[in-house]
């Protein structure tokens, strides 16, 4: 009971921190809605869409790609406090209380799993500027991919910056990982039409199944362009992306600081 109350304390205090945050909120938006705009409609007359697409607009391909770069900038910004927490006495008061440290990673990426989805959802409403009509399967499946992806981004951001001693340094790393991540994960462009030693990287990236199951729930499984896998195996994919992310932000905050 001790460490449910934990993990429920930790992510009302992540919604909190988010709605006192104004700021949060733009940098999660702005950027993701001004990047899709600019190369929906910067490319809608030079792309061509993958043969059987439905809704065959660049705006409409780059859209599932748009929720990923959501999540992942609300990853960035959900985790980059627990650098400063961590030291500042806040963290130290909830490592010495009498609850079991993997509360902490639960709340903490609890929390910013729901922000995340929350705020990728918010991208819904533009389907109808797109032509898209995902249907109740489709909104479900773009719900569920949206959550593993968002428990899967923040864990990993818990992680890196659980061991990180500045915020410059934890941005540093995180940009390492992330963003080439989400280059590689057919967001942009499709998997048949990058070179062949990037087609292997990108079939290896757990974000391009990320990106796919999003297209199968936008496509409503119909007419789905681009897609490396079926929608099971997307799932699947991306639910062990967000158990090993987990088990790994687990791990770092079982370690002891300093060895001895």
């Amino acid at each position: 009971m001790s460490a449910l109350r934990t993990i429920g304390a930790l992510t009302a205090r992540e919604m909190l921190k988010f709605v006192r945050d104004r700021s949060r909120v733009l940098g999660a938006l702005a950027q993701p809605l001004a990047l899709w705009l600019l190369l929906g409609l910067g490319f809608q007359n030079t792309f061509q869409p993958p043969q059987g697409s439905v809704g065959g607009s660049y705006g409409a391909f780059l859209l599932p790609g748009i929720l990923a770069l959501v999540l992942l900038f609300t990853a960035i910004f959900s985790t980059i406090s627990i650098v400063k927490e961590r030291t500042s006495g806040f963290l130290q008061a909830v490592l010495v209380a009498p609850t079991p440290r993997t509360a902490l990673v639960f709340g903490t990426t609890l929390g910013g799993t729901l922000l995340a989805t929350v705020q990728a959802l918010l991208f819904l409403g533009a389907l109808p500027l797109i032509d898209l009509s995902p249907g109740v399967a489709g909104v479900g499946m773009i719900v569920a991919v949206c959550l593993l992806t968002g428990l899967a981004f923040t864990a990993l951001g818990f992680a890196i910056a659980w061991r990180m001693e500045t915020t410059r340094g934890f941005h540093a790393v995180m940009n390492l990982f992330l963003l080439p991540l989400w280059f590689l994960s057919g967001a942009m462009f499709p998997v048949d039409g990058a070179a062949p030693v990037l087609q292997v990287v990108m079939w290896g990236n757990p974000v391009s199944y990320a990106v796919s199951g999003l297209r199968h729930g936008f496509h409503g499984f119909a007419g789905t362009p681009a897609a490396l896998a079926g929608p099971g195996v997307c799932l699947a994919v991306t639910g062990a992306f967000a158990v090993l992310m987990t088990g790994l932000a687990v791990w770092q905050v079982r370690r002891p600081f300093f060895q001895t």
